[in-house]
C-alpha cells in the first residue's frame, strides 16, 4: 500500500494511465479487426480503406507510448502485404 504523499499520488495517476491506455488499445484493436475483417471478406477495397484509416491510429499508439515503434512496424507491414495480395 502506498505511504508517502508522492506514491499515492504516483498510484492515482497510474490508475488514470491504465484507463487510457486500455481505451488506446482497445481502439487500435478495432481498426484492425476491421482490416483483418476486410481482407477475409475479399474486398479489395474495402481493405485497403481499413488499412489508410487503422496506421494513423497505430502511429498514435507508438507516440503514445502504448505500442513499440517495431511493432506497429510489423503490424503494418504484414497488413500491407496481405492486402496487396488481395488487391492482385
Amino acid at each position: 500500500m502506498a505511504n508517502t504523499p508522492q506514491s499515492k499520488k504516483r498510484a492515482r495517476q497510474n490508475e488514470r494511465r491504465n484507463e487510457v491506455n486500455k481505451a488506446r488499445r482497445s481502439r487500435i484493436r478495432t481498426f484492425l479487426r476491421k482490416v483483418e475483417e476486410a481482407i477475409a471478406s475479399g474486398s479489395a477495397d474495402t481493405a485497403v480503406a481499413a488499412l489508410r484509416a487503422a496506421e494513423p491510429e497505430l502511429a498514435r499508439g507508438i507516440t503514445k507510448g502504448v505500442l513499440h515503434k517495431n511493432t506497429v512496424a510489423r503490424k503494418v507491414s504484414r497488413l500491407s502485404a496481405r492486402v496487396k495480395a488481395l488487391a492482385a
